[in-house]
Parts: structure tokens; C-alpha cells; sequence
């Protein structure tokens, strides 16, 4: 049974969200990283992070914050109905991948679990989001021989995976990366790598550079 959160405020719901993604993505979960995430100062996190701590939400060692079991099961629940709703967005209504990320940041504190269950009638099960990111409670499999798109070898095909929730928040990258038909599913190759880290590939015929930062995220397995 998906897990009902009706008490708790919106905030409380989007501080899981970012704690349960930075902790997804391998990025170490401390106040510093939560600040950059979302934009917001540090005062402010820090006294959102006492309340989800006596909420029972968060466990401290350190200055590393985790989730409890009520935590993550709150960030499952929102991180599930955020990228369900993308994936309605994008698939259904036919919204960008960017305009599809900020408003599933909306609906993912309003969507109730017949909407969710209607949500998944509709899409078919879907075990990812538009970018490849598992769907919670779904029964997605990593891909065997994933790597970083800064790992393929020169000449070496690949297949898009996975766009990772780090870069849905870096400005233009999922506009640039959409428009560029690196997206999950789609094949390429690898055509050069400079010395400042850019990764060249191939995209159906088109030549696209990929920055260090986005290429040393990317999700793809070799072919």
C-alpha cells in the first residue's frame, strides 16, 4: 500500500525528495549540498533540518543527514508520483523535459494514490521517468555494463540510460541534452574526447560535445 503523508507540509515532503535524490545520485547528503539543491540559505536548512530530525524523518551522525524508515518511505512516495507525473507530462500531454520537471514539482505534493494508480493504468507501468531515473516501488533493473558516458571508449557505440536527477537542476542542460537526442533509449558513439574532458558523440548523424560535468553523469552501456 502506498504510503499516506496527509500531516506533513509540502516542505517536509521536498526536503525528503532532495535527501532521497543527493543520496540516489552518490552525492554526500550534508546541509552544504541540500543549500545548493535547492537554492535556499543555509539558516533556512538548517532549521528545516531540526524539524525533520524531531519529526523522526532524518537521523544526523555527523554532519551526514539520512533518512529513517518513515523518511524514505515520504521520499518514495513523493519521488514515485514526481516522476509518474513527468512521465504523464511528456508522454501523454507532450511537454519538454524541462517544462515537464517543474511542473511535476507541483503535482507531486497534490497527486493522491487513485491518481497515482490511474497514472500507472494509463502510462502502462512505467519503471522510469522521461530521463531514466527508476520509478520507486516499479521493478527496474540497473542495465548490465551501465557506465559513465565519460568512460566509453573512442569509437565505442553506447545507448542512452539514464539522466540522472543532478543534472535536471544544472540551467539548460535538459533542454540542451533534449534537442541533442541524448536521451534514454536513443544510441550513439563515441567520437573524441578533449583534454578538457568534453566528450564528442554522435547522435543520429549530428556531432554533440558534452561538458566533463554532464558526461562523468551520464548513464550509458556499451554496445
Amino acid at each position: 500500500m502506498a504510503y499516506e503523508s496527509p500531516e506533513f507540509h509540502p516542505a517536509f515532503e521536498e526536503y525528503c525528495e532532495t535527501i532521497f535524490e543527493l543520496a540516489e545520485d552518490g552525492i554526500d547528503v550534508i546541509q552544504a549540498r541540500i543549500v545548493e539543491r535547492l537554492n535556499v540559505s543555509r539558516p533556512a536548512v538548517s532549521e528545516m533540518i531540526k524539524k525533520l530530525s524531531e519529526a523522526k524523518l532524518i537521523e544526523l551522525r555527523g554532519t551526514a543527514i539520512s533518512l529513517t524508515k518513515d523518511g524514505n518511505s515520504l521520499a518514495n512516495q513523493v519521488v514515485r508520483r514526481h516522476r509518474l507525473a513527468e512521465r504523464f507530462l511528456t508522454d501523454i500531454l507532450g511537454l519538454s523535459w524541462a517544462e515537464a520537471h517543474h511542473e511535476a514539482g507541483k503535482w507531486e505534493h497534490v497527486v493522491s494514490s487513485r491518481v497515482e494508480a490511474a497514472f500507472l493504468r494509463l502510462l502502462e507501468d512505467p519503471t522510469t521517468c522521461p530521463h531514466g531515473n527508476p520509478i520507486p516501488g516499479t521493478n527496474y533493473q540497473t542495465p548490465e555494463g551501465t557506465s559513465s558516458l565519460c568512460d566509453v571508449i573512442v569509437g565505442t557505440s553506447f545507448v542512452v540510460e539514464r539522466i540522472p536527477e543532478e543534472l535536471e537542476f544544472q540551467p539548460g542542460l535538459l533542454e540542451f541534452l533534449e534537442d541533442s537526442k541524448l536521451i534514454p533509449g536513443a544510441g550513439g558513439k563515441v567520437t573524441a574526447v578533449s583534454p578538457d574532458g568534453t566528450t564528442t558523440v554522435n547522435m543520429t548523424g549530428t556531432q554533440v560535445g558534452v561538458g566533463a560535468f554532464a558526461s562523468q553523469r551520464i548513464l550509458v552501456s556499451a554496445t
